[in-house]
């Protein structure tokens, strides 16, 4: 007869498998993890999800992470509300935060059009970011989704859906990595930083 795991740590497996980025032998490293885990540590571990879960929401007006019904960059009235910076998560508000060079507001999706999983652009915040832009204040859209296939389909499909408006439609630019070499750079990475490239004074 071949050996189970016990059903409580079955569970805990099936519950780590769905976790995004999570397969079946990660779930087992991370379950044996926990299982070597002293209680306390556990305890913190589960106290911390269910604090996240009871005291933070996504922001009424951007739909970052937030703890108010407004989250603070939308409270913050020194930030221009004339540029709207829109990304596919929250992390990326915290990304484009940390280089202390945009000083706008943002629009979180929270994801990216993707319809290899099904993911079509009712399931993001398309139809809030629209309602937005109808109070006449935004004069710039920076989409600034990923560079990867889906970031590129949704900045496509975003440009088609906003260029209308008349508001001013820009895309970061993406290209060779501060620190990298030229010769790691893939095709499309070398073709972008090309395309681009600025003038120098």
């Amino acid at each position: 007869m071949a050996m189970t795991y016990a059903k409580p740590f079955v569970r805990l497996l099936e519950a780590l498998e769905r976790l995004p980025g999570i397969g079946p032998r990660s779930a087992e490293r991370i379950a044996f993890h926990l299982l070597r885990m002293p209680v306390e540590q556990a305890s913190q571990l589960s106290r911390a999800i269910v604090e996240v879960k009871e005291q933070l929401r996504f922001c009424d007006i951007c739909f970052n992470v937030s703890e108010a019904a407004r989250c603070q960059i939308c409270q913050d009235s020194a930030r221009d509300p004339g540029i709207l910076c829109v990304v596919e998560e929250p992390k990326d508000v915290l990304a484009i935060e940390k280089t202390g060079t945009y000083h706008g507001l943002y629009h979180v999706l929270l994801g990216a059009i993707a319809p290899l999983d099904g993911i079509g652009p009712e399931r993001l915040k398309i139809d809030e970011l629209v309602h937005r832009l109808s109070e006449g204040l935004v004069q710039e859209i920076i989409l600034a989704t990923d560079a990867d296939k889906d970031g590129e389909t949704t900045a496509a499909y975003l440009s088609k859906v906003l260029r209308p408006s008349g508001i001013r439609l820009t895309r970061i630019a993406s290209g060779i990595p501060v620190g990298s070499h030229l010769e790691y750079a893939d095709q499309a990475t070398l073709t972008r930083a090309l395309e681009g490239r600025r003038e120098l004074h």
